[in-house]
């Protein structure tokens, strides 16, 4: 049994070394805009503001729709089903995805604002593949 749990580890290992995991589309856009796009000082500290006020957006959107997952959770407990108490926890758990998809929004074009046009070309092209990453 051993010998089976360390061959278990290691091709785990081994697939991950020989495999590893693509970086997500939205780690690639980071790294594009504070390295890739040779932003000035000016923009790197408007940059950090940016990404502040909505670090503080997000976490608080993030906090709505772990209580949404909460009350689900209940609503399934409660309900044993897909009764209208579970219908009402995921409408409004979409709610608060749509409003965390739309703050992004917001955020990523309000970050696109403080690019020279050369830089918001490249930073488009790369929110396109990132927004399409997995459809190819």
């Amino acid at each position: 049994m051993l010998i089976a749990f360390v061959a278990a580890v290691a091709g785990v290992w081994a697939g991950r070394e020989m495999f590893p995991s693509p970086p997500s589309p939205g780690v690639e856009l980071h790294s594009l805009l504070h390295d890739g796009l040779g932003l000035d000082e000016a923009q790197r500290t408007k940059l950090e503001t940016l990404e502040s006020r909505f670090a503080v957006r997000r976490r608080a959107l993030e906090l709505e729709l772990r209580a949404d997952n909460a009350r689900l959770a209940d609503a399934i407990e409660v309900e044993h089903g897909n009764g209208p108490q579970v219908a009402a926890a995921v409408d409004r758990s979409h709610g608060a995805m749509g409003e965390l998809q739309k703050e992004t929004l917001n955020h990523m074009f309000a970050m696109r604002q403080i690019l020279r046009p050369d830089q918001a070309r490249t930073f488009d092209r790369a929110v396109v593949k990132a927004l399409t990453a997995d459809a190819r």
